[in-house]
């Protein structure tokens, strides 16, 4: 199956290079480029794209913005990637709470870009580390803590709960299956069902919902 994909940044010279790595694959075709969001949403209405590589700064309407309304009301549409710098910490936070899949710097080697295209692509978050407890640390605000299982958690039962915490530090499930001695379908299972419980879109959302409502604290997410 060939993974479609829209390609959106304002300079020219990035969505060129883009392209031309991207469809030396062939699995993967680049359907169309957007030089700024509102150009962005226009070519995912027309050509439904699996995957959006989303810039963050652009001008006129940025790529956040773009996001947003790309992914409102949790509704069914294309897994934003977004392109970013160390720079762009707190746009990246809001873009997790907007739903997009995944996040990669700018500067990634070739092999990091197609890897992350076909993750997102599969359905799956792309959380690199580094940036993950970068934004989590710097923009997340504590909740005081508090006795007992936050409120936003409790339609979980326990193992659930144990998913979900080790979910929301970024854990494979391959590193959730042997922190928990569980076999990965029953872990791929009690993902499923967290994420349906909690109405989240994907891993990263998981991340965000972890660190507001106390389960995890800044340091704990190595």
């Amino acid at each position: 199956m060939t993974v479609t994909v829209l390609v959106a940044d304002d300079q020219a010279m990035v969505r060129d290079g883009l392209r031309l790595i991207l469809d030396l694959q062939d699995d993967i075709e680049v359907v169309a480029e957007a030089a700024d969001g509102r150009a962005a949403l226009r070519a995912a209405a027309e050509h439904r794209p699996d995957v959006v590589l989303m810039d963050i700064r652009m001008p006129g309407m940025d790529g956040l913005e773009a996001t947003r309304q790309l992914l409102q009301g949790g509704r069914p549409g294309p897994r934003v990637l977004v392109l970013t710098t160390f720079g762009e910490d707190e746009y990246l936070y809001a873009a997790m709470r907007a739903g997009a899949s995944g996040f990669l710097l700018k500067d990634s080697p070739r092999a990091a870009l197609l890897h992350a295209v076909r993750t997102v692509a599969d359905g799956s978050a792309l959380l690199d580390p580094q940036l993950t407890r970068r934004l989590v640390e710097d923009w997340v605000r504590r909740p005081p803590p508090s006795a007992g299982v936050p409120p936003a958690l409790r339609a979980l039962t326990p193992r659930e709960l144990e998913v979900f915490g080790a979910l929301a530090r970024g854990r494979s499930n391959a590193e959730i299956a042997a922190e928990l001695f569980l076999s990965e379908t029953t872990v791929k299972s009690h993902v499923a069902r967290v994420l349906a419980k909690l109405q989240l879109r994907d891993r990263v959302q998981a991340v965000v919902l972890g660190y507001e409502s106390g389960l995890v604290r800044p340091g704990s997410a190595g």
